[in-house]
């Protein structure tokens, strides 16, 4: 209903456009002027659309009948919905009589002006929640930050929801649950014993886990050494000083018959890059009855091959010794620099994937698990203890022991709650402390008193106060304390560190200078790989590529390092916008992408090799096959089907991310689309989805939507180039937009965009105002967004310049009263 409205509503404006006197940006606009045009609006309104938006019809859930249209403050959001309409020129509809571009572009302009006029005379910044939990990556960062500890924040906290925005920080999904609170207890408990290196009470195993589809032909990991093929690098945190186990599972066919045993592998076991065993198995088969090839375990050879087959990995294990603390636990075999005899193979898939014991093949790593400690003592120094005893006190002196216990909880409680604390608040702490002492060892009162102080409320949450006497509804400048939260959660995810709380706590944060300062300090630092994995993951779909599942028959050469490539691909593009401070035009398409050989070779890139990643300069063909997210595979698997694309997905990705008009939710009764053509012949996913808009009801939706992804159909459902779709049948890539623009392909919807750049980095201003804020974007924070993309002009629309202009907006430094 709320797309009917819109429809009849711009259709009405955009008759009265064709009267409209053409306005000019280069002079003010007068009273006088605004006077005549509400009056003219007010006029074809009554003449266009009440004849649908009355009291009685009330189409779209409006009516017009008794509106004043000379008063646009009064309307809440509706101008603006009518300026987004009247910016993109999907209304009136395709069919239907339309002014000319002068006309729509003159009516913007003074719709816009008008709208920001208001917006300054009496802005608004909105109101953000007064407790805004912590997501769980925030969480996980802001251990690390506090305490120098890594935790496995997976295994410790359930996923976050997201809104209907896109994004997991906003307060409105971030709600607290009993059984969410109990995660947290747990988690607490878990990293306090973990920060001061209390020894568990027996051994521990953790595992790690490598998917059958991930080809171990190539070196796995930075890691990993050079020379190197397959296996694992784990991170993996050694919990105390002692002895640990470490066993080592291969790779197996559906009964269990290990992989590759046909020739011999030398496997090397690595901690922090120093060798601790070898192993060398394989190309021992016994010369006996043997089970044809691929038949293993549907005909059976002799009991002494059978066991040699299923049982060749259980002596791969072994005891070392390690120090508590982080340490790279590296498995992996050497490398042959051979290549088989005969024709090359294709990748094994499907049926064969999971039958094959594929005996001359290479044997891979499954499983890696390290249990322990054994024989363990007390970690006495690891990067968390060094964060924590800021002191040593004396064990003879219990008012030695007391006082820096004080000092130790003092300066985590200020780090943790991102502000000066009182005495009470460490003295809270300290009963904790006193509480945790068993047989008077100090390290043992600091754990329980972190367990405290890792779920009190004032660590969990983010709060902001109306001060004790503002007005109900009014305005009022944040304080440095919480203004430097706002910052470091927006640009790090994380808390504070200790140069911003300085500037909080003195004052000086909220100078406009200062506050730039530390934006690009912060965006300089490596933390700041926050708006990469938590921003940019989430609004480009990243995090959707480990649950993506290609057609295994459709898509044979899909597999777990062409996912992990992709993602790779993207986070480098998008991190390299950020660190060099690029246009965010350049997300379209800048003349670079990173690949690594498996990626190159998906694209159809030559002479790149080797499993690392490296920036390659496109030209020629490729350029305009994968320049800008656009041609990524990332995107483009993660707005297809599994089993084919989807130019309905990846249009309405174009218009809800880059053009900021998402369309409406489909009907609930909405058809599927027709399988074949009208003659029940073949047909490609173009004619079959213009069958499906003959229908008046989907077109609407349609019209402006499937034309950009249509753009698209010459990458398949994982992103790779073709010239032939369904059925064999070529590709039309081409596209017009209701307006009547026209475009073909990915350089022509490239181009398309490039026109309505306004648009898209208002969209993309949009989406981190969001993110910083925490909360979705309301319509009277659209004057703030346009002003911010017109100050960023100066600096070509740099990602910095963004940044700061949202640091900067009245949105991010102020806060209105509740009323």
């Amino acid at each position: 209903m709320a797309l009917l409205f819109l429809q009849h509503f711009g259709q009405c404006i955009r008759l009265l456009l064709v009267s409209l006197p053409l306005l000019s940006l280069s002079n003010p606009i007068h009273s006088q002027s605004l006077q005549q045009s509400g009056e003219l609006l007010q006029a074809t309104v009554q003449q266009y659309c009440i004849a649908c938006h009355n009291d009685t019809l009330q189409s779209g859930n409006l009516s017009f009948q008794t509106t004043d249209f000379t008063q646009i403050i009064e309307h809440g959001d509706t101008p603006e919905r009518l300026l987004a309409q009247l910016r993109s020129g999907r209304m009136p509809p395709a069919g239907m009589p339309r002014p000319d571009s002068k006309t729509y572009a003159s009516l913007v302009d003074w719709l816009e002006t008008e709208i920001d006029s208001l917006a300054a005379a009496s802005p608004n910044p909105g109101r953000t929640d007064t407790f805004h939990r912590l997501n769980r990556s925030e969480y996980a960062n802001a251990v690390r930050d506090l305490l120098s500890l890594e935790v496995n924040i997976e295994g410790l906290l359930p996923a976050d929801d997201i809104d209907a925005y896109g994004f997991d920080n906003m307060t409105n999904v971030l709600n607290v649950s009993p059984a969410l609170m109990e995660s947290y207890l747990s988690a607490a408990r878990k990293t306090a014993r973990l920060a001061v290196g209390e020894a568990p009470l027996g051994p521990i195993a953790e595992s790690y886990n490598t998917p059958i589809l991930l080809s171990q032909t190539d070196r796995m990991s930075e890691d990993l050494p050079f020379g190197s093929r397959g296996g694992i690098a784990a991170q993996h945190y050694f919990p105390a000083d002692g002895n640990y186990d470490l066993t080592i599972t291969l790779h197996r066919n559906y009964v269990n018959y290990v992989r590759g045993l046909g020739s011999q592998h030398e496997l090397e076991v690595r901690l922090d890059g120093k060798l601790v065993q070898t192993f060398n198995f394989g190309g021992e088969e016994p010369d006996v009855l043997q089970a044809p090839a691929s038949y293993a375990g549907n005909q059976f050879g002799d009991s002494e091959w059978e066991e040699y087959m299923l049982f060749a990995d259980s002596n791969l294990r072994v005891r070392f010794s390690a120090t508590a603390g982080p340490h790279v636990v590296g498995v992996s075999f050497v490398r042959k620099f051979t290549e088989p005899e005969g024709v090359l193979q294709p990748p094994q898939s499907v049926f064969a994937a999971a039958v094959n014991e594929m005996r001359d093949g290479d044997a891979a790593v499954e499983q890696i698990e390290l249990t322990g400690p054994y024989e363990s003592t007390r970690a006495m120094d690891t990067p968390s203890r060094r964060a924590v005893f800021i002191c040593q006190p004396s064990i003879d002196s219990v008012r030695a022991q007391e006082a820096c216990a004080y000092d130790i909880l003092a300066s985590l409680a200020q780090r943790a709650y991102r502000r000066p604390v009182d005495e009470a608040e460490v003295n809270m702490l300290m009963v904790f402390y006193q509480a945790g002492l068993s047989d008077g060892n100090f390290d043992s009162g600091i754990q329980l008193a972190l367990e405290r102080l890792l779920i009190s409320p004032d660590f969990l949450f983010r709060i902001e106060r109306d001060p004790a006497n503002v007005e109900p509804g009014s305005d009022y400048e944040l304080t440095g304390i919480e203004l430097a939260s706002r910052l470091s959660f927006f640009l790090w995810s994380s808390i504070p560190d200790a140069e911003l709380l300085n500037a909080a706590s003195t004052g000086t944060l909220q100078n406009p200078q200062i506050l730039e300062q530390q934006t690009r300090r912060m965006l300089a630092d490596p933390r700041s790989k926050a708006l990469v994995q938590n921003f940019a993951s989430q609004w480009l779909y990243l995090r959707n590529l480990p649950s993506l599942v290609p057609d295994a028959v459709e898509f044979p050469e899909f597999d777990e390092n062409l996912r992990d490539a992709f993602r790779q691909e993207s986070e480098l593009f998008f991190e390299s916008l950020i660190r060099e401070n690029r246009s965010v035009l350049d997300l379209l398409g800048n003349g670079y992408t990173y690949m690594n050989e498996r990626l190159a070779k998906h694209y159809g890139v030559p002479n790149v090799y080797g499993s690392h990643f490296r920036r390659i300069y496109l030209d020629g063909e490729i350029a305009e096959q994968r320049g800008g997210i656009l041609g990524q595979g990332s995107l483009l698997t993660a707005t297809s089907y599994a089993n084919r694309t989807s130019p309905v997905l990846r249009g309405k990705w174009v218009l809800t991310n880059i053009l900021g008009t998402p369309p409406p939710a489909p009907p609930p009764d909405v058809a599927d689309l027709p399988e074949s053509g009208s003659d029940g012949q073949p047909a490609n996913i173009r004619d079959r989805m213009l069958q499906h808009r003959a229908d008046p009801a989907c077109s609407g939706c349609h019209a402006p939507m499937d034309p950009l992804g249509l753009a698209l159909e010459n990458y398949d459902a994982i992103g790779r180039w073709r010239i032939t779709g369904e059925a064999g049948l070529p590709i039309d890539a081409s596209g017009q937009l209701p307006n009547g623009s026209q475009f073909y392909g990915l350089q022509g919807l490239r181009g398309l965009l490039l026109e309505r750049s306004d648009e898209f980095i208002g969209t993309v201003t949009e989406k981190l105002l969001a993110y910083a804020m925490g909360r979705p974007p309301e319509y009277f924070d659209k004057p703030t967004i346009r002003s911010i993309v017109r100050n960023a002009a100066l600096e070509n629309h740099s990602w910095s310049s963004i940044i700061v202009g949202i640091v900067q907006s009245a949105p991010f430094r102020k806060r209105r009263s509740e009323s």
